[in-house]
């Protein structure tokens, strides 16, 4: 399996250094936080696409995903969320990334077989779009359908291989599911997975792998005995607790734990 992390991890730091971090401590992908706070964005021109993208080919790390913040299950017109994920199709393609990350984001109050509805009938439109671009939408198991049951619903009736699914281990976790539950439901459909560690349930301020409660060990099993050779993606979620240590300090030390729990799963 390769190696990632996401930008989350060092909120508004500049690509190259973003690419001298991934280099230095044998990382081979970045997913890009796609927020107009962030060097990445959809609103970058075509020079400044090319810039990153060279960057990228230069350093010999590749574009894991562009990590979009489209939620397909929300309520409201499908008009601005469909052109919300056109644009992030438009930018993945341009930096060579093969994902684009959307969420669920259904409402609280919306019934689940409406939410359902809605998130499969925009997904399947804007499969279209990424079929001719060459990029797969995924859906990140998180907020609304954190569960790999539940994204599957969604995913399910799209039908449609250009959509697919991001595994985050900690809401699925967090749902109640085992990994074994939400390999089989996710399998067919699986983009990536996203790996973090966190203390518990009432506190999800990111720690270093293996410093927490997620079953990275039995996610990695579960995966390396299907045969599974995907990306496995540290999504340090410093963005949203300043306090958290740096990730820099901590990508070695993160590296090296997958590594043992990959060549223990062998």
């Amino acid at each position: 399996m390769k190696l990632a992390f996401s930008t989350l991890g060092v909120p508004g730091l500049p690509v190259p250094e973003v690419l001298a971090l991934a280099s230095a401590h044998g990382y081979h992908g970045v997913e890009l936080r796609a927020h107009p706070e962030e060097p990445v964005h959809a609103g970058l021109s075509p020079a400044g696409r090319a810039e990153i993208a060279a960057q990228f080919r230069g350093a010999g790390i590749e574009v894991l995903a562009i990590a979009g913040y489209a939620r397909v299950a929300a309520p409201g017109d499908d008009a601005p969320v469909l052109e919300e994920i056109r644009g992030l199709l438009r930018l993945a393609q341009d930096l060579g990334a093969p994902y684009v990350r959307v969420l669920p984001g259904a409402d609280a109050e919306q019934p689940g077989e409406e939410s359902d509805a809605i998130a499969a009938r925009r997904l399947g439109t804007a499969a279209q779009d990424a079929a001719a671009l060459g990029v797969r939408i995924l859906l990140e198991t998180h907020d609304s359908h954190r569960t790999g049951a539940d994204a599957i619903r969604i995913i399910g009736p799209v039908g449609h291989r250009q959509v697919g699914a991001v595994w985050d281990v900690m809401h699925t976790w967090l749902g109640g599911e085992q990994p074994a539950e939400t390999y089989a439901a996710l399998a067919p459909h699986l983009g990536y997975v996203q790996v973090k560690d966190v203390s518990s349930a009432e506190d999800t301020a990111p720690l270093p792998l293996g410093a927490g409660v997620l079953p990275l060990g039995e996610c990695v099993d579960v995966l390396t005995r299907n045969g599974w050779d995907g990306w496995l993606c540290w999504e340090y979620e410093k963005r949203w607790y300043e306090e958290a240590a740096p990730l820099a300090g901590l990508l070695d030390e993160g590296r090296d734990h997958l590594t043992r729990l990959l060549g223990e799963a062998a």
